[in-house]
């Protein structure tokens, strides 16, 4: 059963930011250390810099030939059963490292040199150069050493959806990178059926196809060598008819580059400029999974279904927590990628101030990005107040809401509310507090969420931009 159906949270994989697992079966995803290490969101890179810290941790113990603490570290990758994620074709289960063989991975390191003479930079190139390594066993590590970022993440979405928790639970082990060493503690924990379960934002799950051994092998490898012989004049090159050199993949798999990951080892030792390549072009073509990807759905029935939804919400106070849940589905829908990660109620300042949603920025492109670059307003987080009012909103929400910006969390933010009876006097006393210095607001009544959903509807990819840039305009340039 689908954490959505279990808890009925009256809520789909559109409306929600985490992969919404069958906590009976694997889903065929994957946490790709890969995918996540080009992501520039808060929540990602700080993930990311806790793997790296194993993955340095473990590369200086072994080259310094500390063998036995190297070794000792593998030991931590027990099977991730809590994310119901992988390949197991039955009850999760997991494939990791560590409670199967951890000695035949070390021996694979070992054996292969590719971390002993540089070739491997990362935890994900065990996939490219360790034998036994692959896309279930690289996803298993990620995930054990990340664990805590991976509960703290699960916490956040519980409180967002009200789904209860117990307290004083076993974590399991994670790497804490500020110590160095692995660790576990009691938290919060979401239990089902006796089982702690883990979230993974779908923001950073893949099915793991490109940073493949064998996509580097032919696309790169290759490539590179047909080009390498042609422009040596090698025995491998023939002659089309009109006198073009050409040299077969077939011939050179045959004669010079048999496929191995031991070959990658040893021509990446001689070519790292080739293996620079292909980890740009990972970086350049990274991007997230869409819902449908995902759920399977169609974007124009759920948008459909969400502004029924809305317009289904009472106003008032009574309506104010269902408004909450709903206004933090639709920004989801309209936003994800680009936003991400939503946390409820955010405390700031110890505690004395709450902020309604606080997500994540991870937009490489678009006005989110834009934001950073152009307009020159620091936009790492994106605070959303929401307001069931069943007046206008006026001076005080907009002073409220501003009152949370600050340069290290950002200063743009966006006030959601249910209609406005003069939209231009709210956005003037917006522009009041931009032209001030004290950050960018955007107004969005539900006539707006309508307006973006129904550019969803008309297969807009990206319903969201023109709305936020001609209210941004708006609200800055009066």
């Amino acid at each position: 059963m689908k954490i959505s159906d279990r808890f009925q949270l009256n809520a789909n994989q559109f409306e929600l930011d985490f992969v919404d697992i069958d906590t009976d079966i694997d889903l065929p995803l994957f946490l790709d250390p890969a995918f996540l290490s080009v992501k520039q969101d808060s929540w990602s890179v700080n993930a990311n810099r806790t793997l790296k810290s194993f993955f340095q941790t473990f590369v200086n113990l072994f080259r310094a030939g500390e063998m036995d603490r190297a070794r000792g570290l593998l030991n931590y990758l027990h099977e991730p059963n809590e994310i119901c994620l992988g390949l197991s074709s039955d009850r999760p289960r997991g494939n990791a490292i560590g409670s199967v063989d951890g000695e035949k991975l070390f021996q694979s390191i070992i054996t292969s040199r590719s971390v002993e003479t540089g070739v491997v930079e990362d935890l994900q190139d065990f996939r490219l150069f360790i034998d036994g390594i692959d896309r279930d066993k690289v996803s298993d590590m990620t995930v054990n050493i990340i664990r805590l970022h991976l509960i703290e993440y699960t916490q956040a979405q519980c409180r967002l959806w009200l789904i209860p928790m117990q307290r004083n639970a076993q974590s399991g082990f994670y790497w804490n990178r500020n110590i160095s060493a692995w660790e576990t503690s009691f938290q919060e924990m979401l239990v089902i059926d006796q089982r702690p379960i883990i979230f993974i934002p779908k923001a950073v799950v893949s099915y793991a196809k490109k940073y493949t051994p064998q996509r580097y092998y032919n696309k790169f490898v290759l490539e590179f060598l047909q080009e390498d012989h042609i422009r040596r004049a090698t025995p491998l090159v023939g002659h089309r008819r009109d006198g073009s050199p050409f040299v077969t993949k077939a011939s050179l798999k045959e004669r010079v580059a048999p496929y191995s990951k031991g070959f990658l080892t040893d021509f990446t030792g001689r070519h790292p400029d080739v293996f620079a390549d292909f980890k740009n072009w990972i970086a350049s073509d990274a991007k997230s999974l869409g819902n449908e990807e995902l759920d399977g759905g169609d974007n124009v029935v759920i948008a459909e279904y969400l502004k029924r939804k809305l317009g289904n919400v009472a106003a008032g106070a009574d309506g104010a927590t269902e408004y909450h849940r709903v206004a933090v589905g639709i920004l989801e829908f309209l936003l994800y990628p680009d936003v991400i990660c939503p946390v409820v109620e955010a405390e700031i300042h110890d505690g004395r101030k709450r902020i309604d949603i606080v997500f994540d920025n991870a937009a490489a492109s678009g006005f989110f990005y834009r934001l950073h670059t152009i307009y020159q307003t620091p936009a790492q987080f994106i605070f959303a107040e929401c307001k069931n009012y069943t007046r206008e909103v006026a001076n005080p929400e907009v002073d409220q809401l501003s009152g949370r910006f600050s340069m290290n969390r950002g200063k743009f933010g966006i006030l959601l509310f249910r209609e406005a009876e003069n939209m231009e006097r709210l956005i003037q006393r917006c522009n009041d507090t931009y032209r001030d210095g004290r950050g960018v607001m955007i107004p969005i009544a539900d006539a707006d969420l309508i307006t973006m959903l129904d550019r969803a509807i008309d297969g807009n990819p990206s319903p969201y931009e023109f709305f936020f840039s001609d209210r941004f305009r708006r609200v800055a340039l009066p």
